[in-house]
């Protein structure tokens, strides 16, 4: 499918900013046309009608001896060969003077003050004639006509229009060489902006100058500085991860290499089968280190959100626990489970999210509380998975909460217990395999994808416990909705843990 033609900003502005100029220049040319018509009508209409009035004066002024003496007055005064001026005096029975076929009647007759005026045939020709009536004492009255071609006028009219046009056309000019300097000027941070983002490597994020940037293209590199801003905070995060995964990666298979080699020249079988022993569990160390670095990176890309499925919380709580079960046995540890708000008719918690993440949450919760149970509490060791309903700020959420009666978490170390790679001193104590740091920064993250929460307490009767909420699918909110917002607080007698 062919792609569409990309607009030009600075194209569209110039036409829709020269088009309307030029149709106002035309409008008013043509405005200015039909006022020069006009006036020119009306300049011309007077002048006849002048000209024939001033004939009128003479012929009453002669009286008897107007048929003597004014001809060639009247030869006189229209001889112009310029203003092509045709004339006729009568009195309805002789000529007097002038021409005998300029009609005496015609068509869009109007007055002005003495004189009629109106349109005729002469010739062939369209002439304008003005017509004054002297009234005489004896006899019929004396009529004197003046006309004048009507191309004459369309000519004045044409030589107005010009004077008119003439400075209207540079104004056009004028204003079209204005608006392309004025668009060209107006565009020119938009190429600055172009320039600045080009210039930037995947090394160098650094956010555009906004200091000469208009207010209205502000929004834009504001968008721009915000997007750099995040690709860089994502860059970083990325080089971190890749730094911290190398070095935390290198130390597992240094020694997945040593014991390796110790198998190798090993002469006693006891001391192979033990270096064998090593092998292996150095082995399971990096598998684990590399299953929770891809763990950690599948929380991170936003596209995740595109996988989101219902969860039944409550349930998927319960599955994962059953998996820890054998290793929980194996430990002498008592891992149980417990419903809160609604344990008699289990009705599902059901969130959007996705489930091999969420499973992850658990997983990873469950696998820290069995790996930090001391020795000494095995035979009193207990882990519970509590699962619940509350609100908060408004928003029905599930709350699952994975309890131990381990030592719990150093005060001075509960700041960095979600960071990567953090391993707390205080646990490694008693030989207890510590791990990557990377399980809790793995359900952090997660939890961060789906917009809920992780966090920490020490236990009532001492340990660990840690708190996960995740929202749920809007529904209404039950009637007793301020008694969920307590409801993890809240053990009513039948809801005792179920040994999974």
């Amino acid at each position: 499918m062919p792609q569409p033609a990309a607009n030009s900003l600075r194209r569209t502005l110039l036409r829709r900013l020269a088009a309307p100029l030029s149709l106002l220049a035309l409008m008013s040319g043509l405005i200015a046309y039909w006022l020069a018509w006009q006036y020119t009508q009306h300049v011309v209409d007077r002048s006849l009608a002048d000209l024939a009035t001033a004939i009128s004066k003479q012929i009453q002024i002669a009286g008897p001896e107007a048929p003597i003496t004014v001809p060639p007055l009247a030869q006189a005064m229209f001889s112009d060969p310029i203003e092509h001026l045709v004339y006729r005096i009568s009195n309805g029975e002789t000529e007097i003077a002038g021409d005998k076929t300029l009609p005496l009647q015609g068509t869009s007759v109007r007055r002005m003050h003495y004189a009629y005026v109106f349109e005729t045939q002469h010739q062939g020709v369209t002439v304008r004639v003005a017509q004054v009536r002297v009234d005489q004492p004896v006899g019929n009255p004396i009529v004197v006509e003046v006309g004048q071609p009507v191309h004459h006028r369309f000519r004045i009219a044409a030589e107005f229009l010009v004077a008119i046009m003439m400075p209207l056309l540079l104004l056009l000019l004028a204003g079209w060489v204005i608006v392309w300097r004025v668009v060209n000027q107006q565009l020119n941070p938009l190429t600055d902006l172009a320039d600045s983002l080009n210039r930037q490597t995947h090394t160098s994020l650094e956010p555009v100058d906004e200091t000469y940037v208009p207010v209205e293209i502000r929004p834009l590199t504001g968008a721009v500085n915000a997007l750099l801003g995040r690709l860089k905070t994502a860059l970083d995060g990325q080089r971190k991860f890749i730094a911290d995964a190398a070095h935390q990666l290198r130390t597992p298979l240094t020694a997945v290499k040593l014991h390796a080699e110790q198998a190798a020249v090993a002469r006693d079988p006891q001391q192979t089968l033990a270096a064998v022993r090593e092998l292996r569990a150095a082995a399971d160390r990096a598998v684990r280190l590399s299953n929770q670095l891809l763990s950690l990176a599948r929380a991170e890309p936003a596209e995740q959100a595109a996988r989101f499925v219902n969860v039944d919380m409550a349930a998927l709580a319960f599955d994962t626990g059953a998996e820890w079960v054998p290793r929980a046995l194996a430990s002498h540890i008592d891992l149980g489970f417990q419903r809160l708000d609604d344990p008699a008719n289990d009705q599902p918690l059901i969130a959007r999210g996705n489930p091999v993440l969420l499973h992850e949450v658990i997983a990873n919760l469950l696998d820290n509380a069995l790996k930090y149970v001391p020795p000494s509490r095995f035979d009193g060791g207990r882990i519970t998975v509590t699962v619940s309903q509350t609100v908060v700020d408004d928003v029905r959420m599930a709350e699952i909460v994975v309890e131990d009666n381990g030592a719990g978490v150093p005060p001075t170390q509960q700041a960095d217990l979600f960071k990567r790679f953090f391993r707390g001193d205080g646990q490694s104590d008693a030989g207890v395999d510590g791990g990557a740091g990377l399980g809790l920064a793995i359900v952090h993250d997660i939890m961060a994808l789906h917009h809920g929460t992780v966090h920490y307490e020490d236990a009532p009767e001492g340990g660990a416990r840690f708190i996960v909420r995740i929202p749920l699918v809007k529904a209404a909110l039950p009637k007793d909705a301020n008694d969920l917002k307590q409801g993890h607080d809240k053990k009513p007698a039948h809801s005792a843990p179920v040994d999974l």
